[in-house]
């Protein structure tokens, strides 16, 4: 029998049905190849919220702990409060949970269907695992989010990864006490100092905006950046200047040169990090 349409392709309507099947079969087996099949709802329903325990051996990693434990790193971080994973210590114990998912406390006006909608997890499978028999919440008290994550900044917070290095140097005076290099008082370093030569391209840490660009006798010319979470950065004894108040930067652009303008023994560049408004050890948010 000729199969041919006339154009060397196969004209379903002449092909014996038992042939037709058979090609229909192989179509829907080749789209599922393609598209996946879909997880039957009983392999996945809620569950109650339980925990094991863990505790940190040598060489142990966040994400290899919670890759051993089929969980996010989001998850090992919240359920166990780690604001910085590089303070993990041999013999601390960690809650291990049962499911994925994030602590999350309810602000004052929330609901269980607001917050639900704003980690786009379902009000029911919330319930399940908090044991709620009905959705009031009370302001104030902790809710496990099953299958939610951490939002990108609070896992580069967490991380240690916020903040790029500002200028190709060394760093000449770290954050934190030291003797003055200005008559020898023993005063509190509020950045890093990182020595450089004169000209020595200067950028910006992390991605923002520049709400300040100025002048005074002890930062000499300096560049104020604001950027998400409540972080802001000072880039200090610029010999340049190269941005204006109010322009976006990216993580990386050219903001000022390193110089030795202000207060200062020779060219470096002052780098400070503010977090909500206070000083945070540069370091421990930056790659």
């Amino acid at each position: 029998m000729d199969f041919s349409n006339g154009m060397g392709g196969i004209s379903f309507s002449e092909v014996p049905s038992e042939i037709a099947v058979s090609l229909d079969e192989d179509a829907v087996e080749l789209a599922a190849m393609v598209t996946g099949v879909p997880e039957p709802k009983e392999y996945s329903r809620p569950q109650m919220l339980l925990y094991t325990s863990y505790t940190v051996e040598q060489g142990d990693t966040i994400g290899q702990i919670a890759g051993n434990f089929g969980l996010n790193q989001d998850t090992i971080f919240s359920l166990n409060s780690i604001r910085n994973s590089r303070l993990l210590q041999i013999g601390q114990v960690l809650k291990i949970p049962n499911q994925d998912g994030i602590l999350y406390k309810v602000k004052s006006g929330e609901s269980l269907s607001s917050i639900a909608q704003k980690y786009e997890v379902e009000v029911a499978s919330v319930q399940t695992a908090n044991e709620l028999f009905s959705e009031k919440v009370k302001a104030g008290s902790s809710l496990f989010l099953p299958g939610a994550k951490l939002n990108l900044s609070d896992l580069q917070e967490i991380n240690g990864d916020l903040f790029i290095w500002p200028v190709r140097g060394y760093i000449t005076s770290r954050y934190g006490y030291r003797t003055s290099p200005f008559g020898g008082a023993r005063q509190f370093h509020t950045g890093l100092d990182i020595g450089a030569a004169m000209g020595t391209a200067v950028r910006a840490g992390m991605v923002g905006r520049v709400s300040t660009v100025g002048y005074n006798e002890t930062s000499g010319n300096f560049v104020v950046i604001t950027h998400h979470s409540g972080y802001r950065s000072l880039y200090a004894h610029l010999s340049v200047v190269r941005v204006k108040s109010g322009a976006y930067v990216r993580a990386g652009d050219h903001i000022g040169d390193v110089g030795s303008t202000g207060q200062s023994t020779g060219p470096h560049l002052h780098f400070t990090v503010y977090k909500n408004g206070i000083t945070v050890n540069p370091v421990a948010v930056m790659n």
